[in-house]
């Protein structure tokens, strides 16, 4: 996960209806999050081929005032998958912004994830060191790691919401980061040019995750 510190404005034309741009000690945060699903089911049911794949996405934070509570969430501005029938799916299930790429990934002490883009691999490889923390309550790796809900904006104008549970993640420190990546040509211009100098990056050993259904939170 590297994370960087971005001007909110940047993030406006991406806020779903019903929400607001959440921060953490007056600071607006965009992640670089690079991931792999292991054993990933649909529904319950393992889909042939499709259970490992890599992730990358972009995303940044957002609350939503509900009955008796306020909900924590993200958004994702973009999300890349190597294989075509994934992102269909997540597209007509949940209208979520993917695309596909070729990609890799491993852990030989780094962790290491790359794409191709533009027929150049590009990548981000982060080091760990130290033992795996939970994060505190209220601190910034709380705030980056733990959201419990995702919205994504209809065509309509509306607000998909669904629940994201897992374990609480623990967080480690990382020792050396690698960031080659053209984010320009992936996120346009602006955003490019604001994912330069990250504020903080850690790894996550991560857990199981279950992604509920999407329900209309604003109509």
């Amino acid at each position: 996960m590297v994370n960087y510190e971005v001007d909110a404005g940047l993030l406006e034309a991406y806020v779903p209806a019903g929400t607001q741009i959440d921060r953490h000690g007056g600071h607006c945060y965009a992640s670089i999050v690079a991931f792999q699903f292991l054993n990933t089911r649909v529904l319950g049911l393992p889909i042939p081929f499709h259970r490992d794949f890599s992730e990358l996405n972009l995303r940044f934070y957002v609350r939503r005032t509900a009955p008796g509570e306020v909900r924590r969430g993200v958004v994702f501005i973009r999300e890349v998958v190597p294989r075509r029938a994934i992102a269909l799916i997540a597209r007509a299930v949940y209208n979520e912004p993917y695309v596909t790429l070729p990609m890799r990934s491993s852990v030989d002490g780094a962790v290491r994830h790359e794409w191709s883009l533009a027929g150049r691999w590009q990548g981000v490889s982060a080091t760990p060191t130290g033992d795996a923390v939970e994060p505190l309550p209220g601190s910034h790796e709380e705030f980056i790691t733990h959201h419990e809900w995702g919205y994504t904006r209809q065509r309509d104008g509306g607000t998909i919401e669904y629940r994201v549970v897992h374990d609480r993640w623990a967080v480690r420190r990382v020792a050396k980061l690698e960031v080659s990546a053209d984010f320009r040509a992936l996120y346009g211009p602006a955003l490019g040019a604001a994912l330069t100098t990250p504020a903080t990056a850690f790894v996550i050993d991560g857990s199981p995750v279950t992604v509920g259904a999407p329900s209309r939170s604003v109509p």
